[in-house]
């Protein structure tokens, strides 16, 4: 019987280029829900009105949207040949 040789490529995904891309949308996206924390009262008979500033309203989730974005041309960009 003839020995039959499998040969076995761990092969990544995606290349290096793909992941450094990813990671940079990553982190917009983890920035933007950090930037997203916090604007709440020590009090709950008050009301803080810093809950509705620019950077919770617009900075933020346009932070994250701008990371997904990132992530979905990471995940579809071809790989250089």
């Amino acid at each position: 019987m003839a020995k039959k040789e499998i040969k076995k490529q761990s092969k990544f995904l995606f290349e290096k280029e793909n992941y450094k891309i990813m990671f940079v949308g990553l982190a917009l996206i983890a920035f933007g829900f950090i930037l997203m924390a916090g604007g709440g009262s020590d009090d709950p008979n008050k009301f803080n009105e810093a809950i509705y500033n620019f950077r919770r309203i617009r900075l933020a989730p346009t932070l994250i949207l701008i990371g997904i974005g990132i992530e979905i041309y990471a995940i579809l960009k071809k790989p250089k040949k």
